[in-house]
């Protein structure tokens, strides 16, 4: 399994590799490319259950809804994702992942895709006139983590200054272009993982860091896979922003556009924080 996985060229392709095993699971590796405080990024972990979802040769369509829920930490190593089509019909299916560590369910997903007809569209939601991504300097590294090396990000407002020393903001809103570093075409593993590439909202806010971690990350996904392609590996503007802080538990909504407008996800999770 190593020798096959170090023939992958991208270190994203690498980290959500998987292996077929008898038992009709997949083994899959955490990668120290994407390492996070605890374990792996967990952008990368639920791209990696995509992925499990995006090889099945049944599979219908694209992916139209993808629902983590993290249930317990991974720790550096192997663990083992098994699928279950739950049901199909003519247009959409509906699937049941789990993540297994150590005997263990660590996370547990489902997701829906379907067949997208063209129908009457239209977007009610405006993607923010900002600075383009080349007017921008690249970020540096601000956390300790490797993950975010993984990515170019240029923020055009609200990176981590509660974090870097800089004092409370006064909102969690954050906007930046955001693409793999290396250049990568995009695709739903892709978008999966920066839907997660938002640093905590509570970071973003607040000088004072403290314990954290999502429990359940939710996106829906409002593009085909021909669009994705189409972006090749132009940055995304991202935007995320917290809505509520209490008693321990936060939410962050997220929308995350191409250069050229096109609303491609949008995303909510609730995550934990401890003080």
């Amino acid at each position: 399994m190593t020798e096959t996985i170090s023939l992958i060229s991208h270190p994203f392709d690498r980290a959500i590799a998987l292996q077929p095993q008898d038992d009709g699971s997949w083994l899959a590796q955490t990668s120290t490319d994407y390492a996070n405080m605890v374990g792996p990024f967990g952008g990368i972990t639920a791209a990696t259950v995509l992925q499990a979802l995006l090889i099945q040769p049944e599979r219908l369509g694209d992916p139209v809804a993808l629902t983590v829920n993290f249930a317990g930490p991974i720790r550096d190593g192997g663990f083992s994702v098994l699928v279950r089509p739950m049901r199909s019909s003519r247009t959409t299916q509906h699937w049941s992942v789990e993540v297994h560590q150590d005997g263990q369910c660590v996370i547990n997903a489902i997701a829906v895709f379907a067949l997208r007809r063209t129908t009457w569209s239209a977007t009610e939601v405006v993607m923010p006139d900002v600075a383009p991504a080349d007017a921008l300097p690249r970020a540096g590294r601000t956390m300790a983590v490797k993950w975010p090396d993984c990515y170019d990000m240029r923020f055009v407002r609200g990176g981590l200054m509660g974090v870097s020393g800089e004092g409370n903001n006064p909102d969690s809103l954050t906007q930046l272009w955001i693409s793999d570093s290396p250049p990568r075409t995009l695709d739903f593993a892709a978008l999966t993982a920066i839907c997660d590439a938002f640093f905590p909202r509570l970071f973003s806010r607040r000088a004072q860091p403290v314990p954290i971690g999502t429990i359940s990350l939710n996106i829906h996904f409002h593009a085909d896979a021909a669009s994705l392609t189409n972006n090749g590996s132009a940055p995304l503007l991202a935007m995320a922003q917290g809505q509520v802080f209490h008693q321990g538990f936060a939410d962050q909504v997220a929308q995350v556009w191409s250069a050229q407008g096109q609303l491609l996800a949008t995303t909510q999770q609730t995550v934990w924080f401890k003080e």
